[in-house]
């Protein structure tokens, strides 16, 4: 994320010191609370966060590997008009994801048309030629899509990325909500919030919905495939498995059989119609992919393409949410929906580009640069918040591999408010919402995950880098 020395948007406060309408009927009741009550209460969620078990792993620190990430009990506000512009955009960008993913691995319509290079699939891992002429059960790829927003003012949210491969945060967006409701349940009788409480249902309905001709004729058992208890997001692998009431399997509880992928059970092998799996695609399928890998199972790809098993998300998924991808959407949306995009990409220089990079290297104090396949906030450069030394280092990198790499301007990011000893404070933030994707359509669960930068002047919110999270919370009215 980024700085910068243009005049912030504050969610809460307008130009002269005033308190918007979405936060009104908060603040009201903010302040005529004891403030000295609301530390306590702030103590109570880490205290629940830690008994529930709510953490995440932090690769390569030695200090124990699980932390919890930040909660703030402040939460971001967005009103119902707000949320049904965003909604529509966010709806449109996802259709144009899979219709994408579609053509990609067929005709490759776009690139015959010249919408998109041939080189950004050229060489890019992310693209599995495994999948080239396969159709998955139902035409959905994306089956959960995590689309990360920003805002810069009253009507601008801008898309940051797009997470199409295994999107997470979303036990942390159901945990926030039901901790703010057992500590504050007067509020939400003054306050109107649209529930998120149902994603679980929604989810388990979705992924039962694209379950292949196989599981005709009964109900489709649906398991989610986890690397294990080491894996950074073990903890929301658990909890969805568990309020789905669906199997949380590793791969040693997996094998093949009369051409189903079964699990072990206290009854015997159960075939499993629709796995939902937190495994990158190269630790899928050892036969397949990465040899090595114990992570997967042994000849899953087959099965996948016999139509024996769905697998969400579609291998080969990782290729919409490509960096160097994200900068050609505006593009990809208009190509496969016929319309101008709803939702605004943030400007991005796209470093393989000789004039683009001649632009980034000259203004590298000022820019954010990334990696293309970089993800959690490592692998960047921020421009204005680094010394020469890094810059110069970061140059060397830059010019060493410059197709590895975009640059976008910096970015005047909106601020809500968070509880300190002090009083409110406004802190930068971004915005997860999540997305479920089906033949029957595609359901956008109100509000997602607020992620907030909790150092002063701070714009990284990745809570692998010291970020927190909020309730979001879309007004009923």
């Amino acid at each position: 994320m980024q700085t910068t020395t243009r005049a912030t948007f504050d969610e809460m406060l307008d130009e002269d010191g005033g308190i918007r309408p979405a936060y009104r009927a908060f603040r009201d009741w903010y302040d005529a609370q004891d403030k000295a009550w609301l530390a306590k209460q702030g103590q109570v969620a880490e205290s629940v966060f830690r008994r529930t078990g709510i953490t995440f792993n932090v690769y390569g620190e030695d200090a124990g590997q699980e932390r919890l990430i930040p909660f703030d009990m402040i939460p971001r506000i967005i009103t119902r008009d707000e949320w049904t512009r965003l909604s529509r955009g966010i709806e449109q960008r996802v259709r144009a994801l899979n219709a994408f993913l579609h053509d990609l691995y067929h005709k490759r319509e776009i690139v015959k048309a010249g919408r998109l290079p041939e080189r950004v699939l050229r060489d890019n891992d992310a693209f599995l030629p495994e999948m080239v002429g396969f159709t998955p059960p139902g035409g959905v790829y994306t089956h959960i899509v995590g689309i990360d927003l920003v805002r810069t003012g009253p009507d601008d949210f801008m898309v940051l990325e797009d997470n199409a491969r295994t999107p997470s945060g979303v036990s942390y967006m159901l945990e926030n909500r039901e901790t703010m409701m057992a500590m504050f349940p007067e509020l939400f009788s003054r306050v109107r919030v649209q529930p998120v409480s149902d994603y679980p249902r929604a989810l388990a309905r979705s992924l039962a919905a694209c379950a292949p001709e196989a599981a005709a004729g009964h109900r489709p058992v649906v398991s989610v495939l986890t690397p294990g208890i080491y894996n950074s997001a073990y903890f929301e692998h658990a909890f969805l498995a568990d309020q789905m009431g669906a199997e949380l399997v590793e791969s040693s509880d997996l094998r093949v059989m009369d051409g189903r992928v079964c699990q072990r059970t206290t009854r015997g092998w159960q075939a499993i119609d629709v796995i939902y799996r937190r495994v990158d695609d190269a630790f899928l399928d050892p036969l397949t992919f990465n040899p090595t890998s114990m992570l997967g199972v042994p000849g899953i790809m087959d099965i996948y393409r016999a139509g024996g098993i769905t697998i969400a998300n579609a291998p080969g998924t990782g290729i919409a949410d490509d960096k160097a991808i994200y900068s050609f959407m505006p593009e990809i949306v208009e190509f496969y929906t016929g319309e101008k995009p709803l939702l605004k990409n943030v400007p991005t220089w796209r470093c393989a580009e000789a004039d683009s990079l001649k632009y980034v290297l000259d203004n590298l104090k000022d820019l954010v640069v990334k990696e293309v396949h970089g993800s959690g906030g490592y692998g960047m450069l921020i421009g204005p918040t680094s010394s020469k030394a890094e810059i110069a280092r970061f140059e060397k990198k830059l010019r060493a591999r410059p197709e590895n790499y975009i640059a976008q301007p910096t970015l005047a990011l909106s601020t809500v408010p968070i509880f300190t000893k002090a009083g409110l404070a406004p802190r930068h933030v971004d915005l997860r919402p999540f997305v479920l994707v089906s033949p029957k359509g595609i359901d956008i669960t109100p509000g997602g995950l607020t992620r907030v930068a909790l150092k002063k002047g701070s714009l990284v919110v990745n809570s692998s880098q010291g970020g927190g999270t909020k309730d979001s919370w879309v007004l009923a009215e």
